[in-house]
């Protein structure tokens, strides 16, 4: 059976109107969502546009504001560097991959933590570095040749264009 989206209606005094549900619900509901790893969509209410982006970022950017943030001044204004840059389009993907990496990683260490069979934690700690860092060189090996081929013009010397 296919997993169906749920669909959010954001009308323009910014309420959030759940349509499974039938009620409307806080950015903090939102955000539940997500955590719960439903699938939804945030539409506008009038034109039906895509405003799922918006509303994580707006999420994202709430919680930066509370507590203990996890994006630092520099990795924002590295990121935002990118916008523009030939390789923008490479971007996405990398942070995406990286994450991905760190949460297999960080599984992989709480199902070995919770099956401590004779090791110490730093010996365990050590051998999940060393596979976290390994993964971490091919992921951007491959990602730096993918780069590097879209960049290097064909045989005839000029780049398609």
């Amino acid at each position: 059976m296919a997993q169906t989206i749920r669909i959010i209606k954001k009308y323009p005094n910014r309420r959030l109107y759940d349509t499974e549900i039938s009620s409307y619900i806080t950015l903090e509901e939102v955000r539940q969502l997500v955590l719960d790893s439903e699938t939804f969509e945030v539409r506008d209410a009038k034109s039906g546009e895509d405003l799922t982006r918006s509303v994580l970022l707006q999420i994202i950017s709430e919680h930066e504001e509370k507590g203990q943030p996890m994006l630092s001044p520099q990795l924002l204004s590295q990121i935002i560097r990118f916008y523009g840059d030939s390789l923008q389009g490479f971007m996405g993907p990398y942070l995406e991959r990286s994450l991905q990496v760190f949460l297999d990683q960080q599984q992989q260490f709480r199902t070995q933590l919770n099956s401590l069979l004779g090791q110490t934690p730093w010996s365990m700690l050590n051998e999940l570095t060393e596979r976290n860092m390994d993964a971490w060189r091919n992921m951007q090996r491959g990602l730096l040749d993918a780069a590097t081929q879209a960049q290097t013009p064909p045989r005839g010397g000029k780049k398609p264009g």
